[in-house]
């Protein structure tokens, strides 16, 4: 019999998706510099109680729709082709961007540990970031592997989410209470918490950006044909992974925040890498290296594994080629993964600065699916459900606002928005050329 994923699997999927590269990485480079402690931390629980009130549309959702594809195949059934597509569409660049982003967040962890070294093979540079062969190696050779692990079948793929996850849970906490117990507390509190006055800037930056950081949690629905219980315990998982991705964000910050101030941090290649290594040794260094490797390793196999159910899902309704509906004998989309892992290879060419433009357009592509599933899930509900469905259609538009209004302080980079221009006029070019010609 296949593997049927139980509730301690989907809470590692659904964690290990939400709580990838970006904790590890992003404190350093973006949430001291730009928002501080305390308007990242009310950035995040906002940000954290408005995907609650958006997670109450897919637990709707869940309980009426029990098909590969979610987010997909919930709009097309209940608002036809084209909607469907332009849901798809978003998904498919969404998930698969962040295959390529974490598996060159590896190759940060290894030139940390071996620093230049691992530099040669210059190539050239895009949008000022230098590419090196050696970079691009690493970061390929972790891409085939964890298409292997995909391929292999959700029993195989599922022990190895379960695993890193745990590691990285517990090494989190482990840090966290050595370096607020070993630092001194002064420099936290003279930085950013003594005179501290709210800043509603500071905090849309950080509310604005948690679709993307915490889509994670939207991968379950790709899996609701492999689930052993209910929908409800299913939202419940959904719920717990995301209060833990508020929580481990913050705790991530507030260790660099210990150490550096915003100015610092942002001179730092690893910020919170340094910190750790600087007052906890190598033995402290190490553990966080675990943790982050757990996080990224958790971040591509379950957007591989979403990716691939998501491509299977177009196959099925003849929006892509029908050979991507074929399992093989583990149950998995294999063509759909190969797919995934062909289109990740490529993107260590182009440099991460412009991974990151791409990736910076999934919390973009994340609320617009956000919309969908709440719109859909207020217009087929009554009472408190129609309610929070309506409020969680607000909230996704007020992220798409927050994205591309002009002036908005969370704003989209010209180059993201470029790039969003271009991917929503291939859309459109596709689905009218091909879409309909699928057999």
């Amino acid at each position: 019999m296949r593997k049927k994923l139980n509730r301690i699997d989907i809470l590692a999927l659904a964690l290990g998706s939400i709580i990838g590269w970006g904790s590890f990485t992003l404190p350093g480079s973006k949430f001291l510099h730009e928002s501080g402690i305390v308007s990242t931390a009310i950035g995040f629980i906002l940000g954290g109680l408005a995907i609650l009130f958006i997670q109450k549309g897919y637990h709707i959702m869940m309980e009426n729709h029990h098909e590969d594809g979610g987010e997909f195949s919930y709009t097309y059934k209940n608002m036809g082709k084209v909607n469907g597509f332009v849901v798809g569409w978003s998904l498919t660049l969404c998930y698969i961007s962040m295959v390529p982003l974490n598996a060159t967040a590896f190759v940060l962890v290894i030139k940390k540990l071996f620093g230049a070294a691992m530099e040669f093979g210059y190539l050239y540079k895009i949008a000022g970031y230098p590419v090196y062969l050696s970079e691009i190696i690493i970061a390929s050779l972790i891409i085939l592997v964890f298409a292997y692990v995909n391929i292999k079948g959700l029993k195989f793929s599922s022990r190895v989410q379960n695993i890193m996850i745990l590691l990285m849970v517990i090494n989190v906490i482990v840090v966290f209470i050595f370096m607020f117990m070993k630092t001194e507390h002064s420099l936290i509190m003279n930085n950013y918490i003594v005179n501290y006055k709210f800043n509603i800037t500071e905090v849309a930056k950080i509310f604005a950006i948690v679709p993307f950081l915490f889509v994670g949690f939207d991968v379950i629905p790709q899996v609701s044909t492999e689930l052993s219980f209910e929908a409800t315990k299913a939202t419940r998982m959904a719920i717990l992974a995301i209060l833990a991705g508020v929580l481990f964000y913050n705790l991530l910050n507030i260790t660099t925040g210990l150490v550096y101030t915003p100015e610092q941090a942002l001179l730092e290649q690893w910020a919170l890498g340094t910190a750790v290594l600087n007052n906890m040794g190598y033995t402290g260094f190490i553990l966080l290296i675990i943790s982050l490797v757990g996080a990224v390793a958790g971040g591509i196999n379950g957007f591989m594994l979403g990716s691939s159910k998501l491509i299977g899902s177009l196959a099925r309704y003849r929006l892509i080629p029908s050979k991507y509906k074929k399992e093989n004998r583990n149950g998995v989309f294999e063509s759909g993964v190969k797919f995934v892992a062909l289109a990740s290879l490529i993107a260590p060419w182009l440099g991460r600065e412009v991974i990151i433009y791409i990736v910076d357009m999934s919390s973009l592509l994340a609320a617009v699916a956000y919309f969908y599933v709440c719109y859909i899930g207020f217009k087929h509900s009554k009472g408190i459900d129609r309610g929070f469905s309506a409020i969680g259609t607000f909230i996704s538009l007020l992220f798409i606002g927050l994205l591309i209004i002009p002036g908005s302080p969370a704003r989209l980079s010209s180059p993201s928005i470029i790039l969003m221009i271009l991917w929503a006029i291939l859309g459109y070019f596709y689905y009218k050329r091909y879409s309909g010609s699928m057999k």
